[in-house]
């Protein structure tokens, strides 16, 4: 199995760079909650063991590595509301969380690697967008892993204000038995309502009401 290294560090360091935040974000599939995006920068002397895309991790490893990132690494996190998705769709809301995220850092970066095949437009710093870069830049899997971790949390702690639901385990995904509670519980203010399973239940409400 390839893991991530620090190879497009090492080349944006070479550039000059001495800042280098790797930013993900996790939520964009959901039917509930917020999207969330992080930003780290290692410190290259400290990279925590077992860094990987957050995806192709164990919870309980997640968790491990989490906590060695907090301790080891600046980390800035970022999230976009379920109103903000509504708003000016997923996209940029999982934008908007990835330049909250940068502006959390304790002191700005002067390089990014953001995953994916786009760079936020409000982002002013340098970057590039690394397809596939939870599995590439240690960086972004650091990333990857605080995002998860902050938004699985979120979602517990919904989870005990809604129940039902069981987003303590799907995180608030579309699985069979989320979409079951919706049609047999309804629509709670932390579901996307622009989302099609969300929007139709409450078209097909409002019919029946009419």
């Amino acid at each position: 199995m390839t893991l991530p290294d620090f190879t497009l560090e090492a080349t944006a360091q070479a550039c000059g760079a001495t800042r280098i935040a790797g930013v993900d974000e996790v939520g964009r599939g959901p039917l509930a909650g917020p999207v969330v995006a992080a930003a780290v920068v290692l410190d290259p002397a400290r990279l925590p063991e077992g860094l990987n895309d957050s995806k192709k991790l164990t919870a309980k490893r997640r968790e491990a590595i989490c906590a060695a990132i907090w301790d080891m690494a600046e980390v800035g996190v970022g999230q976009a509301s379920v109103d903000e998705i509504d708003r000016i769709n997923i996209l940029r809301a999982s934008h908007l969380a990835m330049e909250r995220a940068v502006a959390a850092l304790p002191a700005p970066p002067d390089h990014l690697l953001i995953d994916g095949n786009m760079i936020p437009a409000g982002l002013t710093i340098p970057a590039e967008a690394v397809i596939k870069g939870d599995g590439r830049s240690v960086s972004i899997a650091a990333a990857s892993i605080v995002a998860k971790i902050w938004r699985d949390r979120v979602m517990w702690d919904l989870a005990q204000q809604f129940p039902g639901y069981g987003w303590e385990s799907n995180a608030g995904y579309p699985s069979k038995s989320h979409k079951e509670a919706l049609r047999n519980l309804g629509v709670t203010p932390h579901h996307r309502r622009s989302f099609k399973p969300v929007h139709n239940i409450l078209y097909q409400a409002k019919s029946v009401s009419d």
